[in-house]
């Protein structure tokens, strides 16, 4: 798994029992192998962008995958364990442009969505068969390609007495509701707006960091409310669920034109990182609060790079006063791994499951994911 924080290829060695609702894990191994500078610079020449060079595109497709080969061959090497020996890989691959229906205005076109690393090179260059570009059925079967997290939460997060809310915080932040013992068509599943992008994308070009550790810059600053305001004034926030989103739209523009809309164009660098850690909070528990029957009692386990920012986690804390806030790490499920781990889980089902709508009934017909390339 990479998300759209460019930060490294998270490769998660898995062990599945069963298929379906009688899924079981184990995480036998898990390490994030970060992406070169120069790697995440040729990403970042196509990454959510309108306009790219076709060709630059067209052979980063391949080029991705190799490297990504690369990574998981010398990784497996490290762990000591044979490419022979292992079944699958999953691979989300590279996004480089989510386009949901609400982000253009093309009427003859639906939405859509684009991941290049391409599979077939995968397999061949690591010998092992790869399960690949996750995202195609869901639209193809009425949804818009995300999240896709719902299935996997649901798999194994479901619990017969305590519902359940999976938090997860990437780039974008999205949730998954599992009420106790809940039917597949009773879990609900969402994107609520931005997670770590706007602040990575702030911290990189104003404070040359990959991101606010700890959410300390935040810490510095005081929350704008006018700005704060103007953020959430952008339509995407008073769309119905479940929605999803990428940072085609959340990026510097955004921040930029909310400065200009709400004559906040001079404040300091912190106070706009203060501002949009609170935008991150305030979003996730918008949605929450919106999408939850407020008579429900419930548990939120988080995972994502962003629970290591404790300032978006205080945040949350006091905006979501009656929910208990835990690492996902208390039912099993290593917070940083979470994505890669549920990638996995749906390849296991793309072999040996069945196929399920999304939940929300954000797809119209039952579907597995994935399409499947041989090693030979």
């Amino acid at each position: 798994m990479s998300g759209t924080s460019l930060d490294g290829l998270d490769i998660a060695l898995c062990e599945m029992t069963g298929s379906g609702k009688n899924t079981s894990f184990s995480l036998l191994k898990f390490t994030t192998v970060p992406y070169t500078q120069s790697m995440k610079q040729e990403i970042l020449s196509v990454f959510s962008k309108q306009s790219v060079s076709l060709e630059k595109l067209t052979l980063l497709n391949p080029w991705i995958a190799i490297e990504n080969a690369k990574m998981i061959n010398d990784t497996l090497a490290s762990w000591q364990i044979p490419a022979s020996s292992v079944d699958l890989i999953a691979s989300h691959g590279q996004t480089v442009y989510h386009a949901p229906k609400s982000l253009h205005p093309l009427d003859a076109f639906g939405p859509a969505t684009l991941q290049i690393g391409d599979g077939d090179h995968l397999a061949v260059h690591t010998g092992i068969i790869t399960i690949s570009d996750f995202r195609q059925k869901h639209i193809a079967a009425g949804g818009e390609g995300a999240p896709l997290a719902v299935y996997g939460d649901y798999l194994i997060a479901t619990h017969p007495k305590e519902n359940r809310l999976l938090l997860n915080i990437g780039g974008i932040a999205n949730f998954t509701y599992l009420p106790a013992n809940g039917e597949f068509n009773q879990v609900f599943s969402t994107d609520t707006g931005p997670g770590n992008t706007l602040m990575d994308t702030f911290m990189r070009v104003h404070f040359n960091k990959a991101y606010d550790k700890d959410g300390e810059m935040a810490k510095k600053g005081m929350v704008n409310n006018d700005l704060l305001k103007a953020m959430k004034e952008n339509s995407f926030f008073a769309l119905s669920f479940p929605k999803t989103i990428g940072p085609e739209l959340f990026n510097l523009s955004f921040i930029e034109e909310a400065q200009l809309v709400s004559s906040n164009t001079t404040i300091s660098p912190e106070d706009i990182m203060a501002t949009l850690n609170r935008l991150t909070a305030e979003t996730i528990a918008d949605a929450i609060n919106r999408m939850v029957p407020s008579t429900d009692e419930y548990t939120i386990y988080a995972s994502g790079g962003g629970i290591h920012n404790l300032h978006v986690i205080e945040h949350l804390k006091s905006l979501l006063p009656k929910a208990s806030i835990q690492s996902s790490d208390a039912i099993g499920i290593q917070p940083d791994a979470k994505e890669a781990i549920l990638f996995a889980l749906l390849a296991n089902e793309t072999v040996a499951g069945t196929p399920m709508l999304a939940g929300g009934n954000a797809t119209k017909i039952a579907t597995s994911f994935g399409k499947i390339s041989l090693p030979q």
